[in-house]
């Protein structure tokens, strides 16, 4: 069972992204705050999840969570401030938009940049150890996956149905093939096996 809180006396919310490694499509970002008497078992990191069990959790973590919002920046962003700073914004667009002001934020990873006036704590693989975070982690993947399932039929030659934009083989012979798309990130070596990047 994953934890619920770092700080019990502060109304915290969990932050998470999808879509880092991607070479096409935005990144999303999701921002989660739990009830105190949240429970759930099946939850954990998102990428630990089947993709049927994130779509069912979805509409639980919405229904449960005292406030949740998703936030996006665009590809053209990723490749104006880089992807991750774009994270960063995606996230702190997330915070901005829920409905509660939380005292306190639950980053996933070892970096983020201070929004506003508000505290948080970077938690390293936070989504397998906090349920806000890995709430927030099974929403950014799930809308962000509808997103690519949705350009995919605008694009169906670069296989984004199945590989929703990461570097696949299919998807980076299609990228040599027929060339780029306008939701391709063009700082991102699309055309040879990029070099895992370690933030």
């Amino acid at each position: 069972m994953l934890q619920l809180s770092l700080y019990p006396d502060l109304v915290e919310a969990g932050c998470d992204e999808a879509g880092r490694g991607c070479l096409a499509g935005p990144v999303f970002a999701a921002a989660v705050i739990l009830p105190d008497d949240f429970e759930c078992e099946e939850l954990n990191d998102s990428k630990q999840l089947s993709e049927k069990a994130r779509y069912k959790l979805r509409p639980f973590i919405e229904e449960k969570a005292l406030a949740w919002a998703v936030g996006i920046a665009d590809q053209k962003e990723i490749d104006e401030i880089n992807i991750l700073n774009a994270s960063f914004l995606a996230m702190q667009r997330a915070v901005a938009s829920l409905k509660i002001r939380p005292q306190h934020l639950l980053i996933d990873g070892n970096r983020f940049r201070r929004y506003e006036d508000i505290p948080h704590t970077c938690v390293v693989k936070g989504d397998g150890k906090l349920l806000p975070i890995a709430a927030a982690s099974v929403l950014a993947k799930t809308y962000r996956d509808d997103f690519m399932l949705k350009i995919a039929e605008e694009y169906p030659l670069y296989d984004w149905k199945n590989n929703k934009g990461y570097p696949t083989q299919k998807h980076r012979d299609a990228v040599c093939k027929y060339g780029a798309t306008p939701y391709h990130r063009l700082t991102f070596n699309l055309k040879e096996k990029q070099l895992k990047l370690d933030f």
